[in-house]
C-alpha cells in the first residue's frame, strides 16, 4: 500500500471515530446511553454523511442515528431495516418538519431559515438515497 493510500485510510478512520464521538455524544445530550454500534449496519459516506446503528444501554432497543454535513439525528431502528432506508424515513422526516414550520403562522424567521435548511438537507439526502451505485454493496 502506497503512503498516499495509507494516508487517506488513516483519514478515513479518523472522520469515522469522530462523527461516532459527535453521534454518541448527541444521543447522550438527548438521554440515550448507548451500549453498542452495530458496524456492519452502519454507512459512512465520507465526507457528507454517516448512518450509525446503536443498541441503547440496557434494553434490546435500537436507534439510527445521522450526521455530517446535515444536522444531527435518531429514530427508533424500527423505522428502518438497512441505513438506505433509514436515510430515507430522515429524509421524509425533515421534510414534513420543514412543512409543519412553515405552515405555521408564528414560525418567525429564524425557524423558517431552520426549515428551508432542513428541506435542503432532505433533498440532498434523498438525492443519496436515490443513487443505487451508493447502496450496492449494503448489508440487508
Amino acid at each position: 500500500m502506497s503512503d498516499q493510500q495509507e494516508q487517506a485510510n488513516q483519514e478515513q478512520a479518523a472522520w469515522v471515530r469522530e462523527h461516532f464521538q459527535k453521534a454518541n455524544g448527541y444521543l447522550v445530550e438527548k438521554g440515550l446511553i448507548t451500549d453498542k454500534v452495530l458496524t456492519k449496519e452502519c454507512r459512512y459516506l465520507i465526507p457528507h454523511i454517516a448512518l450509525w446503528k446503536f443498541t441503547l444501554s440496557g434494553s434490546t432497543d435500537k436507534v439510527w442515528a445521522i450526521n455530517g454535513v446535515c444536522p444531527s439525528d435518531f429514530v427508533d431502528a424500527k423505522v428502518a431495516d438497512n441505513a438506505r432506508d433509514a436515510l430515507r424515513h430522515f429524509s421524509l422526516r425533515w421534510q414534513l418538519r420543514a412543512d409543519n414550520i412553515l405552515n405555521d403562522e408564528k414560525a418567525d424567521e429564524t425557524q423558517q431559515k431552520f426549515a428551508q435548511l432542513l428541506i435542503n438537507h432532505a433533498e440532498a439526502c434523498y438525492e443519496i438515497v436515490e443513487n443505487d451505485e451508493l447502496w450496492v454493496d449494503q448489508h440487508i
